[in-house]
Formats: C-alpha cells, structure tokens, sequence
C-alpha cells in the first residue's frame, strides 16, 4: 500500500513539476489559439457564420475584419470584433477572416475573400447591401468609425450607448452616469 502511495506521490509531483501551464501573451506575436474566444470572450466569431459572397446575394451589410491569430495587432483588436457582434447583433454579417490562406492570392472577384484585403492586419472593410466599400481602414480602427459607416449603410441609428473596453474580456455597457462607479 505504501508502495502505490509513494507511486502515486511521485507521479503528480512529476505532473506539477513539468507540466507547461497555459500562457496566452496579449502582446506578443505568439499563437495561443484563435483570438475571439481567448482575448473576446466569443467564440461564435469563429468560423464566420456567413460569407461575402453569401451577403453580397442577399443584399446585407458586411463586415469583414481580416486578422491572424498571431498578432499582437490583431489580439488587441479582437474585443472591438465582439463588441461590433453584442451592438449590431443580426443586423449585420460580421465576417472575421483570418488571412493565413490569402496569402499569395490575389482577386478581381468582389465575391471572393482575397479581393478586398491589402495585405495589412488587422483591416476593417464595410460594403453596403449593394456591394459599396463605404469603409476600408487598418490598424485599431476606432469602434465610432466602423459605428457610422455600418450606420450609413443600414440607414440605422447609431447605437445609443457605447461598449468601453475595460479589461481583457469584460465589456462594459452601462451608459456614463454622474457619479456611476462600476462595482468591480
């Protein structure tokens, strides 16, 4: 009995000592996994639930955000991705494409994913019902911007209240009020 004890001992000594413990780095050009579950909190970005081609048939506004999953840039930049889903909700297809299988490629087809990436990341393009690119920036776009273009396109108002990205993985909508302090 002593024997399995002492066995049993040294097996989980020897997990605990060797084990690599999970470590997600923000700010590194590491690969961690996919982005919008681990830095967003939101896992139904992946895999797109629409396509462009799909929303170009059925007159939608898109919006297509090209990332990598090993970027610093594009990790930073994942909340606002989700941020974009929680306010506009089905009103829009959001289409998170990450651009390890563009490379190389290039398209004269609106359809096709390749056709409006320019090889930056993260990059934010916002095409109207009939197709019209009425945003196309890169970097950490801000979230107003990408507000008014979709706003432009659906011919919807803003979104009444901001999200203000507090920590890594927490949203925050409650409207600003005088002398409001978040309990956390």
């Amino acid at each position: 009995m002593s024997q399995l004890l002492t066995s049993i001992l040294i097996i989980s000594l020897s997990i605990l000592l060797f084990a690599n413990g999970a470590k997600a780095a923000r700010e590194t050009n590491s690969y961690d996994g996919n982005i919008f579950p681990i830095y967003a909190g939101n896992g139904s970005l992946v895999p797109p639930p629409n396509k462009i081609s799909s929303s170009l048939d059925k007159k939608r506004t898109s919006v297509i955000v090209y990332y990598l999953d090993d970027s610093a840039t594009s990790k930073a930049f994942a909340p606002v991705v989700s941020a974009l889903k929680l306010l506009w909700k089905s009103t829009i297809d959001l289409i998170p494409i990450t651009t390890d299988e563009l490379q190389g490629i290039e398209s004269n087809d609106p359809r096709q994913e390749a056709f409006y990436w320019r090889g930056n990341i993260p990059q934010v393009v916002v095409l109207n019902g009939q197709g019209e690119v009425l945003l196309d920036e890169d970097g950490q776009v801000p979230i107003e911007a990408i507000n008014k273009a979709i706003s432009l396109a659906t011919g919807l108002d803003q979104p009444s209240f901001s999200i203000q990205i507090k920590k890594l993985n927490e949203y925050n909508s409650e409207p600003e009020k005088e002398g409001y302090t978040n309990p956390r």
